[in-house]
């Protein structure tokens, strides 16, 4: 899916990856409304490709729900987590229901207004931003391995090869109080920003994104970026959306005459 709007271009794409069998992983791409999310349903329990498909389904209804959530990036954000919350309601009376442990699933979201973006995630999900030729990391992982990290206690290194990488501490559906992190910053001319489960993640480099991202094309970013994380193993699925600001502050540009 590529599309064009507002002053973003965007692509998303999900692929099952080569060992599993069913996709766990949904997306959404609204460039018309600002908002573009990654949901993980949760390896190894019940019901993962419900899980994240909830998420998703409750952040798309808000387009025809809560049209006025639309009117600042505030707003917007608040409309966010009380979808968030109300998948995560919705999960824990599904799995109670199914008498499952758990049915889960992480989810990150971009939300852009203006010359301001916003994120809210909980799980392992990430989000990045291309700037000036500089990839960096906005979101932290709620996982063991990143506690252990930040803690001191592992290496970039060592975290990359940790037996409990894939171990999660937030989720939607994981408890009936859901914990969201949500931060805010200023959108700068030529950003690129990229959403992505830890399908790619664990399988590809903050290099290897950088020369992705770095082609200009976001149809192809996807492509890319998709291509390596199986090529380098594909052990998870792997849903990767891509933004890029489509020059939306460059008043006056240099175009060709039509009559020429």
């Amino acid at each position: 899916m590529n599309t064009t709007q507002a002053g973003w271009t965007c692509s998303a794409k999900s692929h099952v990856g080569m060992v599993r069998q069913i996709n766990e992983d949904s997306c959404l791409s609204l460039p018309a409304h600002g908002l573009w999310a990654v949901a993980d349903g949760m390896g190894g329990h019940t019901l993962g490709d419900f899980a994240s498909k909830t998420v998703i389904d409750a952040l798309s209804a808000l387009v025809d729900d809560s049209p006025a959530a639309f009117d600042s990036l505030e707003t917007l954000v608040a409309a966010v987590r009380d979808a968030l919350q109300a998948a995560n309601r919705r999960l824990r009376a599904e799995a109670a229901e199914r008498h499952a442990h758990i049915i889960g699933s992480t989810a990150v979201v971009l939300l852009i207004r203006g010359e301001r973006c916003a994120c809210v995630w909980a799980g392992d999900s990430r989000l990045y931003v291309l700037r000036n030729g500089e990839l960096a990391q906005v979101t932290r992982d709620h996982s063991q391995v990143e506690e252990l990290r930040m803690a001191g206690s592992l290496s970039d290194e060592e975290a990359l090869l940790h037996p409990a990488r894939n171990l999660i501490t937030r989720a939607v559906g994981a408890a009936d109080l859901l914990e969201l992190d949500e931060l805010s910053m200023p959108v700068v001319e030529g950003d690129a920003f990229l959403l992505c489960s830890d399908g790619l993640s664990n399988e590809v480099s903050p290099q290897q994104m950088t020369a992705a991202l770095a082609a200009d094309d976001c149809a192809r970013a996807t492509d890319t970026l998709i291509e390596l994380a199986l090529r380098n193993g594909g052990r998870d699925n792997v849903t990767v959306v891509v933004v890029r600001d489509d020059d939306r502050f460059t008043i006056e540009k240099t175009v060709l005459n039509p009559a020429l």
